[in-house]
């Protein structure tokens, strides 16, 4: 599965974060780079997505 699939469900709100870790298969720690490093690029496109599930 694609990781910008899973991290964006997550980030609209489909998945908890453990569910986008599971799937992903990384911790939280890299996780959590892997999300800001999606907004960072959807933030250079002048579009900005904000987690739902904190």
């Amino acid at each position: 599965m694609d990781k910008r699939k899973v991290i964006t469900a997550y980030q609209r709100g489909f998945i908890t974060i453990q569910e986008c870790s599971q799937i992903l298969g990384v911790e939280n720690v890299h996780l959590s780079r892997l999300i800001q490093e999606a907004m960072n690029n959807c933030e250079t496109d002048d579009i900005r997505i904000q987690p739902i599930n904190g």
